[in-house]
């Protein structure tokens, strides 16, 4: 059990904005891992509101990732929290939608959609994503849950963790 005081928490507490940055950009590569291994591992096909969570994750890791290779001193860090927060809270009003459309009753639940990369195909950038954000019946169906959240809940909860971290790891004043 980790203690305030342990030698893990006081090492992480030292770690550089580097580092740390770094840490952050490996959790949401960890993330999109997993989503794969649960799409060709355990056949669980994503729907546009799954896609497009992972996408925000994989700006999010460029984003830690930025951070990490262009460590930004001064004013300049403010664009990094800008940007982190911005990913962060785009990818959290995502699942948080997600999480919305599971939670309807069968009866209002919409009817299921084409899938999002027929949708780009077909329509304007902006019309596909609109589309999208309103859901479809794929959005609603609950495949997978561990200790008691679906997919949607978990990326809220990843997402709410990565912009809360990187906020504190680039507005520390020590590098």
């Amino acid at each position: 059990m980790l203690r305030p005081d342990s030698a893990v928490v006081a090492r992480l507490a030292g770690a550089s904005r580097r580092t740390l940055n770094l840490c952050g950009a490996g959790v949401c590569l960890a993330l999109i891992l997993f989503a794969w291994y649960l799409q060709y591992g355990r056949g669980l096909e994503p729907c546009p509101l799954c896609l497009l969570q992972r996408w925000v994750f994989w700006a999010l890791g460029a984003a830690f990732l930025l951070a990490a290779i262009w460590p930004a001193g001064g004013p300049l860090r403010f664009i990094h929290v800008g940007l982190l927060t911005l990913l962060s809270a785009a990818g959290a009003g995502i699942a948080g939608r997600h999480l919305w459309l599971q939670g309807l009753p069968p009866e209002q639940v919409p009817a299921c959609g084409p899938d999002l990369l027929f949708m780009l195909d077909t329509f304007p950038l902006f019309e596909a994503l609109s589309m999208t954000l309103q859901g479809s019946g794929d959005c609603a169906v609950i495949d997978w849950r561990f200790l008691g959240l679906s997919i949607p809940g978990w990326a809220l909860l990843w997402f709410i963790v990565l912009g809360v971290a990187g906020v504190a790891i680039n507005l520390r004043t020590r590098r």
